[in-house]
Order: C-alpha cells, then sequence, then structure tokens
C-alpha cells in the first residue's frame, strides 16, 4: 500500500500488483466503474485540459544512459525518483516500481485481484486458516547466481517479525508465530490467528537473501542499509542507479517464471508532468503516466495511445488529529492546530468540499467523489450505504458557529473559542516532486474552505521534506497525498490504528480503542459476511471522525508509444496493467 503520488500506500502489494499512476478507480463491476478503454476524444470539458508548453525541455538531468546490452531498452518517465532502493526503508511508489521488478514475493495478484503463483509454485492453508505451506520453484535463483531456498524465504519473514518497524512491510508480520523451513522448497509460516487477507498478506513481503541481509545484526543497520546492489531474485537485476536521475534495470533472460522479451528498463525522472508528455511526443521515452489535463494534448498524437482504466487508488486530506497523549515520545513534535482535534471542526470542513468541482476541474471527471480508505473496487466490503458530507457551505458554518469558533475582528478567519488570538488558520503541504498539480488544488480547497471562515497557508515541499514533518513527528496541520491500495479492502486500515502512530505508518495520529478492536477481529475472521460486517462498522466510524477527506477515487491513466513496443496488458475487465510488472515482462519491441 505505496503512498501514491505519491509516499506510503501504499501495501507493498500494489506495488507488486500493478504500477497504477497516481490516480485510482474501483475493479469491474463495481459502482461507479469505467472500462479501460483507449482515448480518442477527451472525456470531460477540455476547457481544463492543457497542452505541453512549447519551451518546455524534456529535463535537466543528465542524457538517459544508453543500453549496456545493446538491445530493446523501454523508458519510463517518472516525476520523483525512489527515496530508497532498500524494501525495509520505501514509502513511494517510485521505489516500489523498481522493487517489485527486482524482487520476487510468495504469490502475486493478477488484475482481477486473484493470487497466482510466484516463488510459490503451490499454497495450502490447514482448517483454521493459521497453518499455510508453500511450495517453492525449484529453478529460482538469485541475481548472484545462488539458489533461492525456502531458508530465505523463513529468513526474511522472521528478520520482519523481530523488527518493530520495517517500512511498510512490517504490518504482514503482524500475528507470525513462526517461519520454518522443513527442506529445502518448503516454506512453513504460522499465525496465532486465523489469516482473512492471504493474497495481500503473502503478495506484499518481498523475499530478501539471506546471505546478504543476515550480516545486519539489528533492525537499526538493516533499515540503513543503501542495498545499492540490490540483490533479488526478480525478472530485472539492478544495473545503474543515479539518485534524482535514473534506474537502469537489465532483464534476467533465464528467470525461472517469466523471462522479459525485452532488454533493459530505465526508469527516467523528470522535472514535472509536462516534461514527461513532451518526452513522449518526440520519442525520448515509451511510458509515461499522465495527468488527465494532458489527455487532450497527446491524443492527436498518431504514435501514441492513451489507456484509461480502473485501479485501486485514492485521494486523501489528512488532518492531524493527533493528541498530546498519543504524541510519539522519541521523534513527535505534534504540532498540529489544535482546533484539529475537534471532530466538529473537521465535520464541517468535509461540509465545505466540493469534491466533484474537484473531481472535474482536477481530474476532467476521470473519477467518483472518495468516501473511505477501502475503495468500490473491494466490491461488497466497500461500505456503499455510506452517505457523504453534502457540499453544504451553510451546514458547514452552522456547525462551527455551534461549537464557538467564532470570528470576532472580522478578517474573515474564525478564531478558537476563548482564544482570539489562535486563528483558524492551517498549514497546507504536499509532495511538489511527486503532485505537480499541488498548487492548483491548494488554491480550489482555500476558496472553499474560506466561505466557512477557515485559512489554510499553502506550501509544496519535496517528499523528503514532508516525510519529515509528516509522521511520526506529526509536525504539519493538513497535506494533500494519496494511497494505492492492496487486493484485500483492509489494507488501507491498519493506517488509522494506534498501533501505528509511533510507526510512521498513521499520518494522522488518529486513535480510537473501537476502531483498534475491530481492526484486529476483522483481521482474524475469515467469514466474508462476519468480515465484511466489521469492515463496514470500520467506514461508519471512521467517516463520522473524518480523520480523512478522500476527495475523489480517480481512474488511471497511462500513455504508450505504439511504434515502439506492443503487448500490454489493458483488459477492460480488470485493473489497468500497462504500467505493471505483468505488463513489462510481457511486451515486445514493434518490428
Amino acid at each position: 500500500m505505496p503512498r501514491n503520488g505519491t509516499r506510503h500506500a501504499l501495501t507493498f502489494f500494489l506495488l507488486l500488483m500493478s504500477f497504477v499512476s497516481a490516480c485510482g478507480a474501483p475493479q469491474a463491476g463495481a459502482p461507479g466503474t469505467a472500462p479501460t478503454t483507449a482515448v480518442d476524444q477527451p472525456t470531460a470539458s477540455s476547457a481544463q485540459a492543457t497542452a505541453a508548453p512549447a519551451d518546455v525541455q524534456p529535463t535537466d538531468a543528465q542524457p538517459t544512459p544508453a543500453p549496456a546490452s545493446g538491445g530493446s531498452i523501454l523508458r519510463v518517465a517518472r516525476t520523483a525518483a525512489p527515496d530508497s532502493l532498500n524494501p525495509g526503508a520505501q514509502y513511494i511508489v517510485e521505489s516500489g516500481d523498481i522493487t517489485a521488478l527486482v524482487y520476487d514475493s510468495l504469490i502475486i495478484s493478477d488484475q482481477f485481484l486473484k493470487p497466482q503463483p510466484q516463488l510459490a509454485t503451490e499454497w495450502k492453508n490447514d482448517a483454521e486458516s493459521k497453518v499455510w505451506t508453500f511450495t517453492l520453484h525449484e529453478n529460482a535463483k538469485w541475481h548472484d547466481g545462488q539458489p533461492v531456498t525456502a531458508e530465505d524465504a523463513a529468513f526474511t519473514w522472521n528478520l520482519i517479525k523481530n523488527y518493530s518497524a520495517f517500512g511498510l512491510i512490517k504490518v504482514y508480520t503482524d500475528g507470525l508465530v513462526s517461519a520454518k523451513a522443513p527442506d529445502a522448497k518448503t516454506l512453513v509460516l504460522t499465525f496465532d490467528a486465523p489469516v482473512a487477507n492471504s493474497v495481500e498478506r503473502f503478495s506484499a513481503v518481498p523475499i530478501l537473501p539471506k546471505h546478504i541481509w543476515s550480516q545486519f545484526p539489528d533492525e537499526k543497520s538493516a533499515t540503513e542499509f543503501e542495498n545499492k546492489e540490490m540483490i533479488g531474485s526478480g525478472p530485472f537485476k539492478l544495473a545503474e542507479y543515479k539518485a534524482g536521475e535514473f534506474t537502469r534495470l537489465t532483464a534476467v533472460k533465464d528467470h525461472y517464471l517469466e523471462p522479459p522479451q525485452i532488454d533493459e528498463i530505465i526508469f527516467k525522472v523528470y522535472q514535472n508532468d509536462d516534461a514527461t508528455v513532451q518526452a513522449l511526443k518526440i520519442g525520448e521515452v515509451d511510458l509515461i503516466a499522465p495527468l488527465p489535463t494532458a489527455v487532450r494534448a497527446l491524443k492527436s498524437e498518431p504514435n501514441v495511445t492513451i489507456v484509461v482504466g480502473q485501479a485501486l487508488t485514492l485521494a486523501d486530506i489528512i488532518i492531524n488529529t493527533t493528541s498530546k497523549e498519543n504524541c510519539p515520545p522519541e521523534k513527535g513534535k505534534c504540532t498540529g492546530h489544535p482546533a484539529l482535534q475537534d471532530v466538529r471542526v473537521r465535520q464541517a470542513m468535509a461540509h465545505a468540499v466540493d469534491k466533484q468541482q474537484l473531481i472535474d476541474v482536477m481530474r476532467l471527471g476521470l473519477g467518483t467523489p472518495g468516501l473511505s480508505l477501502v475503495m468500490p473496487g473491494h466490491g461488497e466490503a466497500y461500505n456503499s450505504s455510506l452517505q457523504d458530507y453534502a457540499f453544504d457551505v451553510a451546514k458547514g458554518n452552522q456547525i462551527l458557529d455551534q461549537a464557538g469558533y467564532m470570528d470576532t475582528n472580522g478578517d474573515g478567519v474564525r478564531e478558537m473559542p476563548n482564544d482570539p488570538s489562535k486563528p483558524l488558520s492551517f498549514r497546507f503541504s504536499w509532495p511538489s516532486d511527486q503532485i505537480t498539480d499541488g498548487a492548483r488544488f491548494a488554491e480550489l480547497l482555500r476558496d472553499m474552505w474560506k466561505q466557512i471562515g477557515i485559512e489554510i497557508v499553502p506550501q509544496g515541499l519535496q517528499n523528503e521534506a514532508l516525510t519529515s514533518i509528516c509522521c511520526p513527528a506529526f509536525d504539519f496541520d493538513i497535506i494533500r497525498w494519496g494511497w494505492s491500495a492492496g487486493a484485500d479492502p483492509s489494507s488501507l486500515l491498519n493506517v488509522v490504528t494506534t498501533d501505528q502512530i509511533p510507526t510512521g505508518n498513521s499520518e494522522t495520529g488518529y486513535s480510537n480503542p473501537e476502531i483498534d478492536a475491530l481492526y484486529k477481529e476483522q483481521g482474524a475472521t475469515t467469514d466474508p459476511a462476519k468480515r465484511k460486517e466489521l469492515l463496514w462498522k470500520m467506514q461508519e466510524i471512521l467517516l463520522r471522525d473524518v480523520p480523512y477527506i478522500i476527495p475523489w477515487y480517480a481512474q488511471s491513466v497511462a500513455a504508450y508509444r505504439k511504434d515502439r513496443f506492443q503487448g500490454w496488458i489493458d483488459d477492460p475487465n480488470g485493473l489497468l496493467f500497462v504500467y505493471a510488472r505483468q505488463s513489462f515482462v510481457k511486451v515486445t519491441p514493434v518490428k
């Protein structure tokens, strides 16, 4: 669940499953979905569409390196660089792109959210779903030539289990009692409770080579490991990495399961989305994940195909609700505005957000209003009975009036009750190197909240800076970001549990014992009807308490050079897999 646009998520699972762009949509058959389509006409009012300015240069970075092999090379544009090459220190999609190609997990999910073999050729569980046995592939090898064994897999699960944190992966070892390898090709994972999220859990943990990672005696040394060689067992291996500029991967032509048809992939970093669009037009790159506003600029290009499809991705407005009692003792600063701890203020803010306007302007209509950290694409687990906060400025003002937040000096900004020196002026930030339209979003939100006497002070920050103030520092008021979710409906719900406040996975500092208990219970409930009831209750509570405002669930957009490569996975009945490992191993050069 990586951060999309993006920071955390992200479930690492989604990175293994699909590298969607910073926009998402529900799966087929869910309310509000749309099929994957090639775009021939603008999908919404073209007034918001923008072409790349004539003076935009593709990049200020060094020239893209030539393929060492002299063979086929797929060039992919990104607007942000990986935050780490270490799977235990990664929080953003750009890092997961690399990790999901270099490492394998036990299983993987297809575009229909169904489990498929990867390192494990088969698996089974006992009657209680507590003991899971995996048979590993006979011919899997690490990139340095050593064989992959069940001992590596057991080592990986035990390593992560024994740490207090390991990026976004740690949560998947919750409840693990033991990981054992009775022989070279058999892994047995035993849990203290039934495993309800099996597809996501066993897709989420990249298997690490014991002969490399066993050198780290403690959590600190393991998470600080730069991992510059990235020895994995995946279909691509790291060939060259230049921080902030590019990452070059070469194909493992004898991969045990899915040898790529191309020779190399280069992920190249550009300054902004306009630059990626221009790079695609001139043939400098072969694949981008453009903003919807770039659709019009690209649709007339004869050698470019644009596809719009489904994903499990959302945009979020993160509200710092951290109390002094829950402030992390070591890293927490917890400087959030005290008014944000008042649920009435958050509910008033929710009433003053016109989600449809945000979707129409920011996404040219490619999305639906969001409600929850569970998405329509999660099927029946999505609480479709919930009623969102209606866009109602009068209602927002009424709530704040009744709560005693008044504008006593007439400057248009309300103040804290009994403290006129403390106006409702909130810091508003976004990752400027990941969300390049953040300033426009902030302008729209500023105008909406101004109508209820709330001021925001916008500031775009580089991802590293934003991460440092976010979590677990909680040194902010409000952040706009996004999440990519995994196949399981609970994949994002762990971030609202109290346990995640000190780990850095909780962004809001929200704490509710009822949510904590429900989350634990649903994770061990294998009866679908009972689990649905628990998940629906969690969504109901979170909508009431508003630690997040979800502006939209968005459709995913990808654009590629059809004169260069073919064979992309864009099945209209599943998730959009153009920007995915499954496509990267299947595409072939156009001859």
